[in-house]
């Protein structure tokens, strides 16, 4: 059971992410396609006594193109805010695979070879 409630929560996610990079590219269009460069993710985590359930954005980018997704950062943030994410995080892909302390690959590797693309 326990299982089924992660892959569904998982699907959850995926779908957020997809929807909340549509909404972008559509009011946006030129913020969408520097998006199209970069691997969106929802990433929940649970805050606080009692644990409260909270879900941002992350945003993987290249070291190119994480300054020019950072300088649209406020308008993706109130995008995100209005789909009822509390966050929107900006991350240089390439340092994420690069640290030696990393256990992505072990622990998510679908995201771990997304990661690859998106930094080639």
């Amino acid at each position: 059971m326990d299982a089924t409630k992660i892959s569904i929560a998982m699907i959850a996610e995926d779908i957020l992410a997809k929807e909340f990079t549509r909404v972008v590219s559509q009011y946006y269009p030129k913020v969408g396609e520097l998006l199209d460069g970069c691997h969106v993710k929802v990433i929940t985590c649970f805050w606080g006594r009692p644990a409260r359930r909270l879900q941002y954005i992350g945003i993987y980018c290249s070291d190119e193109m994480l300054p020019l997704v950072q300088a649209h950062k406020e308008t993706l943030r109130e995008l995100a805010e209005n789909m009822g994410l509390v966050q929107v995080v900006c991350m240089n892909a390439k340092r994420l695979l690069r640290d030696p302390l990393s256990k992505l690959k072990d622990n998510d590797p679908r995201l771990w070879l997304e990661l690859h693309m998106v930094t080639n």
